[in-house]
């Protein structure tokens, strides 16, 4: 719950209810209320503009996930796949991208222009093993060179997950990171 709440928000709307009891306090002539308001309400209003500033905001769901493939992340996902499906799906601060520094790690970043940007997760089951699926918008990154690190995604992501790609349409490339038990032992 606390995930999709953003803090920026949070503290513009703490900050300028302070902020404005406190400048009601001064015109009304009480200090006590006057300094809570400016020692207070200002500097959270201010932190609030500032984090506000440097949201990424969290990527949806392309499809509600369904009962049997909750009970399948129980059962199969990595740490991984739980720990991307976490972080992509709250708000983040201080970032430029979702994955950013993974996606230049693995060399389909080169620049920020180029950056392919996570558009929507969702989860399903691929031959009965649990998927997490990434939607990318890519459209300075060809699906060749998508394809051409595979390999290297499929390492970086680590034991006991296989990778596909696919292509849905122009400009666009999902990856599907599918659980494979096998694969650990």
């Amino acid at each position: 719950m606390l995930r999709q709440i953003s803090l920026g928000t949070l503290g513009l709307a703490v900050g300028g209810i302070l902020s404005v009891m406190g400048f009601a306090a001064y015109f009304s002539g009480n200090p006590t209320l006057n300094l809570v308001g400016f020692f207070y309400g200002i500097p959270i209003l201010l932190g609030g503009l500032a984090l506000k500033a440097s949201e990424l905001k969290p990527v949806p769901f392309a499809q509600p996930t369904s009962p049997p493939v909750e009970a399948l992340r129980e059962q199969q996902a990595t740490s991984t796949q739980n720990q991307i499906r976490k972080d992509v799906t709250r708000f983040r601060y201080g970032q430029e991208a979702h994955l950013d520094t993974s996606l230049s790690y693995l060399g389909l970043s080169p620049t920020d222009e180029e950056r392919p940007l996570l558009q929507a997760i969702w989860e399903e089951a691929i031959d009965g093993q649990y998927a997490l699926v990434l939607e990318f918008e890519s459209p300075l990154i060809s699906f060749e060179e998508w394809q051409k690190k595979q390999d290297k995604i499929e390492r970086f992501f680590g034991p006991g997950l296989h990778v596909t790609l696919k292509q849905p349409q122009t400009d666009r490339v999902v990856v599907a990171l599918i659980a494979a038990p096998e694969a650990i032992a």
